[in-house]
């Protein structure tokens, strides 16, 4: 991975943008794509649109979503502690103890997630699994007066940002889904601006799929693609107690997932498989049985339907503080979308 890609890839991973609250990170993506892009747009949703070729045929749009999951400040008590829900899908058992930020008008306060001390609790207590609303954060203010005075009901919170590098060009950080697939995208275009594609391209960090894929609706609507290809996570399933037969085969460092099923346009994947081929990259199969509860059931049905594709990234521990993916399959996921975009011609057909 080139060091400009790299130092982009991490400058993601540590910005903040959970659902609803994603104009940092786009802004992140506005200022990189700049610099090779043909057209830069934000909609009134926040979905930046970055085009390549806008003028050519057939249309492609790859959906890489910007936001991530996190929390929300529901009400603060009157000793400052501060209860919260979650924006997207959370394992409680996995909250306690996290370091947090809120982010407010006024800039970032560090805050834990806690409960009472296991000391403290009592034996029916210790028993019950956690759920969200027994837990609160504790930014240390004195009372609910200073608390008030720097967060407020609404405001967004997210786990302690940040990348931690493994052996094996592997990493690890809360952001990875699907940090990495805005950088798929966005390394996809790059590359093909610096080609002779016959295809436009345009490359969107999309908005609001953790609570539905809610931007990539909207933006397919505007960009009317003739082909549309998501760039997500999928769950690796090379850890101890993953039930492979499932959830699919998928390792770390094999190469990015391309999925099977009716939420995917038969002759779309089989030109990822043949520009794969083709390069002698490394790909992973991964069949789902229905719509995906990715940015793809989105691009599928938009406007009169859309050839839908979709690439997914291994990612171990997915919802959590420590998602770990490989640098290699995500490089090599821009690559193959690269390869993909220039195999197409203005006469290729997508009919089943």
């Amino acid at each position: 991975m080139r060091e400009a890609g790299k130092a982009f890839l991490y400058e993601l991973l540590e910005t903040p943008g959970p659902s609803g609250y994603e104009q940092p990170v786009q802004a992140r993506v506005r200022s990189y794509a700049a610099a090779f892009a043909d057209s830069v747009v934000t909609d009134v949703h926040g979905n930046v649109v970055v085009g390549v070729n806008d003028g050519g045929a057939p249309r492609v749009m790859l959906a890489g979503h910007g936001d991530q999951i996190g929390f929300m400040v529901q009400h603060i008590d009157d000793d400052g502690f501060i209860s919260f829900s979650g924006i997207g899908g959370h394992d409680a058992t996995v909250l306690i103890g996290q370091r947090v930020r809120v982010w407010t008008q006024g800039g970032s306060v560090q805050g834990v997630i806690a409960r009472k001390a296991i000391h403290l609790l009592s034996a029916e207590e210790r028993a019950k699994v956690s759920e969200i609303h027994t837990l609160w954060i504790d930014i240390g203010a004195k009372d609910g007066d200073e608390a008030r005075a720097r967060t407020q009901v609404g405001d967004p919170v997210t786990f302690e940002l940040g990348v931690t590098d493994l052996l094996d060009d592997n990493i690890a950080s809360p952001g990875t889904d699907n940090r990495v697939g805005v950088w798929v995208a966005m390394e996809a275009a790059r590359r093909v601006a610096e080609a002779d594609a016959q295809a436009a391209v345009f490359a969107v960090s999309t908005v609001q799929e953790e609570i539905g894929t809610r931007g990539a609706q909207t933006a397919a609507y505007a960009v009317r693609p003739d082909v549309g290809i998501a760039v997500d996570v999928n769950h690796a399933t090379d850890v101890p107690g993953a039930d492979a037969k499932r959830y699919g085969d998928v390792k770390l460092g094999s190469g990015p997932v391309v999925v099977r099923g009716p939420n995917i346009n038969p002759r779309v994947f089989d030109l990822v498989v043949a520009a794969a081929d083709a390069e002698a990259m490394p790909v992973q199969i991964v069949a789902h049985p229905g719509p995906t509860p990715t940015d793809a059931r989105a691009l599928q049905v938009a406007r009169e339907g859309v050839a839908t594709g979709l690439i997914k990234i291994p990612n171990r521990y997915m919802h959590s503080t420590v998602e770990v993916v490989n640098l290699r399959d995500v490089e090599q996921a821009a690559a193959l979308l690269a390869a993909f975009i220039m195999s197409l011609t203005a006469e290729s057909d997508f009919t089943p």
